[in-house]
């Protein structure tokens, strides 16, 4: 097999090509290829030949007509992980790669309303459904590619948190940070980081406030927390740069910020490993 077949995939080929040239690759047999660093808490971009299959923890997953495929890696995956690639025969062949671990920082917060911290049964009711609410907006893999061209920040801002950071509010440890937040004044613009679909818009979610996932294909989701404004709807089709929404400290929050999260299916993944792996030229 070629390194790469840029013509069977025209207007994506640069950016192909730009993981071949500048990023570690990694070969196996039968011509399974991965361009990227694996690294906990990072996306893999990687292709296989016409006539097969790749799967990774269970799912199949989706690809593009010359083989281009990704997946996520959560925050403590294991130090190996195993792809299978299946060809038109069925036959089964599996290959394993080394993860790269990483080292995450405690973040204390304090001043956050005690209420998000220790909420009440009534609270939990609401907690709940808005988890189901935002678990279903991240279900499937869509067909759309345009994420391969890349992405970039939603904002400029100084950085106030990263992701994978445990977090300990109001003296209380609680889960990790998943996601990355830039410190911003209430109303600043939010821009869409790569073209996709809006998948949920609410204003009024308990720990995340205004809030927007969006869909950019095959599993790969954003949201964006803590927003003063919502300036899409769900169904609405926006490109990279588009205007999406306004800064502001709303749910669990102790000032104005956005907090912008990526999810390839349930993995949560590191939005500025994600920009990495699937620059914007």
């Amino acid at each position: 097999m070629d390194k790469l077949n840029h013509k069977s995939y025209a207007g994506y080929s640069w950016l192909l090509l730009g993981c071949v040239l500048f990023t570690k690759v990694s070969f196996a047999g039968e011509g399974l290829q991965i361009f990227t660093q694996l690294q906990q808490g990072g996306l893999a971009l990687g292709q296989i030949p016409s006539g097969y299959k790749v799967r990774y923890a269970g799912n199949f997953l989706k690809t593009t007509p010359n083989g281009t495929f990704i997946f996520g890696l959560g925050r403590d995956a294991p130090n190996t992980i195993t792809l299978s690639l299946i060809n038109d025969r069925g036959i089964n062949a599996e290959y394993q790669f080394g993860v790269k671990s990483r080292q995450y920082k405690v973040q204390s917060v304090t001043g956050v309303p005690q209420r998000t911290v220790t909420p009440s049964q009534s609270d939990m009711t609401r907690i709940r459904r808005d988890s189901a609410r935002v678990k279903e907006s991240r279900r499937g893999m869509s067909d759309n590619v345009e994420f391969l061209e890349g992405f970039k920040k939603p904002l400029d801002g100084p950085i106030s948190g990263v992701y994978g950071s445990q977090r300990v509010y109001n003296g209380i440890p609680k889960s990790p940070h998943y996601g990355v937040d830039y410190a911003a004044s209430t109303g600043t613009l939010v821009f869409a980081p790569a073209a996709g679909e809006i998948k949920l818009a609410d204003a009024d979610l308990f720990y995340s406030g205004g809030t927007i996932v969006m869909d950019h294909g095959f599993g790969l989701t954003s949201s964006f927390l803590h927003l003063s404004e919502i300036l899409v709807s769900v169904g609405q089709k926006v490109e990279q740069g588009a205007p999406i929404g306004k800064v502001g400290a709303t749910g669990r929050s102790t000032g104005p910020h956005l907090d912008w999260r990526m999810n390839w299916l349930s993995v949560r993944i590191d939005p500025q490993l994600v920009m990495q792996a699937l620059p914007t030229p």
